[in-house]
């Protein structure tokens, strides 16, 4: 893992190939999307299995449950469009129609957060871990890079059950081993330090691990847990953190409202109450722009993080 230079591809390249390799496996992964075959890297699946591949069109309530009735015969779908569609505008289908029956579908939501920056608001998801934490049996994962996101696309496929996957537009740094199998509710630790903890998930763990490095500078030494999984989260790297650490940052690119920093919240107050510092975009929506000053705007760049953790740590 190099942080000054990082090599970097696009999540959603990961999620292209791994349900091609999935597919190869096994007959029962179909494929959803509504219109958006290219953006979701499915080309080379309809290519593959045109008879395992369903283009809904801008259709994704009723594309949700045309996978819940695939589903119910025994077909393992997964349904594709931006987290904005998949998480927002299909939540109703997506609680009753496959939560509530518990059928084994995989959600795919791409272009989340900010990432999908010149859209604008209308296509930015901030709000789907806060929508969907509630939603019983589902799992919510936010993978951090390109392999990451194809080893939780495995996993997924494993799981019996709905399993929600959200990540980027764009191409992020690969901070991850490709080997190795991805455990659902484990984080992983990126770097150690006991002056403080900063808990982070999606694009923003490496940001936060540049930061981790500037800190360090200032005699700040700061652990980085990768929490890629935010339901079921790991509750015992959270207390361990607070128990070695007695501060916790957490950083995401969602609402400061209900995301990753609620659930982290929750587990701290229950189990091991420590100091704790949310950091993510501050109850506002989403406006269009070049990702670089977009993030900058909602200070989820590296710079702000330094910033903010610096003002906590010393308060």
């Amino acid at each position: 893992m190099n942080i000054n230079n990082p090599i970097r591809k696009a999540m959603r390249d990961g999620y292209g190939e791994a349900i091609v390799e999935l597919a190869k496996r096994n007959k029962d992964i179909v494929a959803l999307t509504g219109d958006l075959a290219g953006s979701l890297k499915l080309d080379e699946f309809k290519l593959r299995f045109p008879d395992r591949f369903f283009e809904i069109g801008i259709a994704e309530q009723n594309m949700m449950g045309i996978a819940a009735g695939l589903a119910s015969t025994g077909k393992i779908p997964f349904v594709s469009s931006f987290a904005m569609f998949v998480a927002g505008r299909s939540w109703e289908q997506l609680r009753t129609a496959v939560c509530y029956a518990n059928f084994n579908v995989k959600i795919i939501g791409s272009h989340a957060g900010l990432s999908n920056s010149r859209d604008g608001a209308s296509h930015q998801n901030l709000e789907d871990f806060a929508a969907l934490r509630a939603i019983p049996n589902l799992i919510i994962i936010a993978p951090c890079d390109y392999n990451e996101t194809k080893k939780a696309v495995h996993e997924a496929a494993r799981i019996k059950g709905p399993v929600y996957i959200r990540f980027n537009r764009s191409e992020t740094p690969i901070l991850t081993e490709e080997k190795g199998r991805f455990r659902v509710g484990r984080a992983e630790t990126l770097r150690e330090g006991n002056d403080l903890a900063i808990i982070s998930c999606g694009a923003m763990v490496y940001e936060s691990l540049v930061a981790a490095q500037e800190l360090a500078k200032k005699g700040i030494h700061a652990r980085v847990i990768n929490m890629h999984t935010i339901k079921p989260i790991d509750k015992e790297a959270i207390i361990l953190a607070a128990k070695e650490t007695k501060k916790i940052v957490t950083v995401e690119e969602h609402q400061v409202n209900g995301g990753l920093g609620g659930a982290v919240a929750e587990v701290l107050s229950q189990n091991s109450p420590a100091r704790l510092k949310i950091i993510g975009v501050k109850d506002r929506f989403g406006q269009s722009g070049a990702l670089g000053d977009v993030m900058k705007e909602y200070g989820l760049t590296s710079e702000s993080i330094i910033k903010e953790i610096h003002d906590f740590y010393w308060k």
